[in-house]
């Protein structure tokens, strides 16, 4: 059982997410709509350390003691969607067409990943409940994720943002890109699809007007907003449970909140994940606990838009 925490009692004003959890399975405007992306086959085939699989479980424990702020807010865990027989693309379908169920009752979608591969199916069911509006993607995260999928190898965790300009226009932010994580092709790559993009150095008390300012335009430019975390952004001693650690990685600082809740508060975001949390690699469930305090800021913020 993962939804388990203290129990203070069941008054609302005592309740934590796991008194209040349910799995029913209607979908009402205004839910968070939660999902487990039970995958990594994306990380395998990019030649990654594998074990993501297992996270969202993982965050779901470390989700559950978290206390109740909105006596409005209603989360329902429609469970887990898996990988069978490394058929990737099958799995990217599947969340896809569960993600376009949610959204389009006007619910919000959570994701659990899972590989950094849950970006390309998050974002295919958005597209496919909303065909005609532009949704932007602020992607926090050491890399761009924009590399051609090699032939013979396909999709992978490592691919998914070549794979969504592909089909249109791509309307994204990247921020915490790592000089020392890309090769000078993927740059390349980004400038050509017009991919924007604040790098790890930038990512500073002085330079906030500057963040907030590429967060506004992007927002400016589009209809709805997606939000995906990469968990490897982090520094290793705060996420040292990922496939790709970072010496030099970011950390969920003072400063990091300001520009984290700015996004948050955003009133066109309407999905946000978190991938690449390797509980095997983890030490403490240090990477599960910051990803599911991430997820829960969303919970506890959402009540302003």
């Amino acid at each position: 059982m993962v939804w388990t925490g203290r129990n203070d009692g069941d008054d609302a004003l005592y309740q934590r997410l796991f008194q209040m959890i349910s799995f029913e399975k209607e979908i009402s405007p205004n839910d968070f709509i939660l999902h487990g992306f039970a995958v990594d086959e994306g990380v395998r085939r990019n030649k990654g350390r594998t074990g993501a699989k297992d996270a969202p479980d993982s965050i779901r424990r470390n989700m559950a003691n978290f206390p109740v702020v909105h006596s409005n807010l209603i989360l329902k865990d429609f469970g887990n969607l898996f990988c069978e027989n490394q058929d990737l693309e099958t799995a990217q379908q599947k969340l896809a067409d569960a993600v376009a169920e949610v959204v389009v009752k006007s619910a919000r979608s959570l994701v659990l990943g899972g590989g950094h591969e849950v970006t390309f199916a998050h974002y295919r069911g958005l597209k496919k409940a909303f065909p005609e509006k532009r949704i932007g993607i602020i992607n926090i995260d050491a890399h761009f994720d924009n590399r051609m999928p090699e032939e013979g190898v396909g999709a992978t965790s490592g691919t998914g943002f070549w794979q969504i300009a592909q089909d249109e226009k791509i309307h994204s932010l990247h921020i915490g890109i790592q000089r020392n994580s890309n090769t000078l092709k993927l740059f390349d790559t980004a400038h050509q699809f017009g991919m924007k993009y604040i790098l790890a150095d930038e990512l500073f008390y002085e330079n906030l007007p500057f963040i907030y300012e590429k967060i506004d335009r992007l927002s400016e430019k589009i209809d709805l907003l997606y939000l995906t975390v990469c968990m490897d952004v982090f520094n290793a001693a705060v996420a040292p449970g990922v496939s790709a650690t970072a010496y030099n990685g970011i950390f969920a600082d003072p400063v990091f909140m300001l520009w984290y809740r700015h996004i948050l508060r955003n009133e066109k975001l309407i999905a946000l994940d978190v991938a690449e949390v390797n509980p095997s690699l983890d030490t403490g469930e240090k990477t599960a606990r910051l990803a599911a305090s991430l997820v829960n800021e969303w919970l506890m913020y959402s009540d302003e838009n």
